[in-house]
């Protein structure tokens, strides 16, 4: 799982670099300041995932089972949450309208709520050294 956990913590964080850049760089005559700002949130919460799966997967004191559950609903979490923003601001560009499905970035944002309560309740269970 550990592995599991570095290597998409890894993808996440790589991916963010690249669309950091790409809002910074390729959007900016293509969708106003607003929308670029909005897709830089999902970078954000994008990056801030990618740490907290690389900081799991090296970490001793996280349980096994919780590992799993925090890798499942980072990595969905991120999917709806960063990736609905990234398709709502730049949904002038495409056929698609993304509005349709803007449904999903709450549910993206309590997954990653829910992974981070997940790791606290670990962290609640051990005992003091």
């Amino acid at each position: 799982m550990n592995k599991k956990l570095l290597i998409a913590g890894s993808i996440l964080g790589l991916i963010s670099i690249i669309l950091g850049a790409f809002a910074s760089h390729g959007l900016e005559n293509l969708v106003n300041n607003d929308a670029i700002e909005t897709f830089q949130v999902g970078v954000r919460y994008q990056m801030y995932h990618a740490l907290l799966l690389l900081f799991v997967g090296t970490a001793i004191k996280i349980q096994h089972k919780s590992k799993k559950r925090i890798f499942f609903l980072t990595v969905i979490g991120v999917v709806f949450f960063s990736g609905s923003i990234y398709g709502l601001a730049t949904n002038e560009l495409t056929a698609f309208d993304f509005k349709t499905i803007g449904f999903i970035t709450p549910i993206g944002g309590l997954l990653l709520i829910l992974s981070w309560l997940i790791m606290l309740l670990d962290f609640l269970k051990l005992k003091d050294e």
